[in-house]
């Protein structure tokens, strides 16, 4: 008796039917702006509804510009600093809220609560902590002057606006306070995949909560680390809303962030489009070096290790052929 050939059914035509809307929509508000922008940094494009544009005979003469502007070297400076300034604290606060979380010998009651509590301030608008910031540090009346004045800590009001260092500091807070809690439940997330055995065998072995937290946590979330390493780098040298919302880039710059940079140069009355594209393009290109640097820097060195060696094996055998 023949047996009946049942044919396989691939569904990977289906795959690629439901991931036409994401590449449609990739194209159309991502991929088709970028080139844009990339293609007007090489153009004379100035001027509000300008559509007479022409590339320009010295095609590097808009980044020259940009790259000679103290404005722009200013702000890549500044932004440089404030995300230092935020990424410091806010992952040691997210690796220590973590550690106390995820901790196994001591039970916390209510976790899920601190957890809202902490990433609150996420999904608070942009606008809306600015806000916030302008009315606690206003002058010559606001909550922190009253407090400090109420301490004893100033004899008077002290307007922080006009300050640069100040106002680079809670710029920098502000970032620290909105993202430590999305830092954190990421870094959860992460800790919460690692095997149970693991943890079970250092316990039995004596060790310690710092212990385990260093030798074996922190090891094992390596990749989401660098995941969020990399995406606060992203983020924090796209830096706009805070800065441009909460002192637009004052005082005397001090604020000036390089996103902050280019929307002036494009839409604050200059509408020098060619030179905010050529802006934009450099930060392209920093961001893109910085990520893969620190790709380069917290790769699996033991993995690489090994592809090395069978790479070598592979080309071994091959000459023995």
């Amino acid at each position: 008796m023949a047996r009946k050939q049942v044919k396989g059914i691939s569904y990977a035509k289906y795959g690629y039917l439901f991931s036409i809307p994401f590449i449609v929509a990739f194209v159309i508000f991502s991929l088709y702006p970028t080139l844009y922008t990339a293609t007007l940094g090489f153009t004379d494009c100035k001027g509000l509804g300008n559509n007479n544009w022409h590339f320009l005979s010295d095609p590097f003469e808009n980044f020259k510009n940009v790259l000679s502007n103290n404005s722009f070297i200013t702000s890549l400076k500044n932004t440089v600093a404030i995300w230092i300034m935020n990424f410091i604290p806010q992952i040691t606060i997210a690796l220590l809220l973590t550690a106390w979380f995820t901790s196994r010998s001591n039970e916390i009651k209510g976790k899920g609560f601190f957890k809202v509590v902490f990433y609150m301030p996420n999904i608070i608008t942009a606008a809306t902590v600015a806000i916030l910031f302008n009315a606690l540090f206003s002058y010559p009346v606001g909550p922190v002057n009253d407090i400090l004045v109420s301490l004893g800590l100033r004899d008077a009001a002290y307007q922080f606006s006009v300050d640069k260092s100040a106002s680079r500091i809670i710029v920098a807070f502000i970032q620290f306070w909105t993202w430590y809690g999305n830092t954190m439940i990421i870094l959860i997330s992460g800790v919460l995949g690692i095997s149970p055995d693991i943890y079970e065998a250092a316990e039995i072995d004596g060790a310690n909560g710092v212990q385990t937290f260093f030798k074996i946590t922190i090891p094992n979330i390596k990749t989401v680390l660098l995941y969020n390493l990399v995406t606060s780098l992203v983020g924090g040298l796209n830096m706009y809303d805070i800065p441009k919302l909460y002192l637009n880039g004052g005082p005397d710059n001090a604020t000036l962030t390089a996103n902050v940079f280019i929307y002036n140069q494009a839409f604050s009355g200059s509408y020098m489009y060619n030179k905010a594209a050529a802006a934009s393009m450099i930060m392209f290109v920093i961001i893109s070096i910085c990520s893969a640097i620190l790709f380069w820097i917290m790769r699996d060195r033991d993995e690489a290790k090994i592809q090395k060696e069978i790479k070598a094996a592979k080309k071994a055998a091959k000459k023995g052929v």
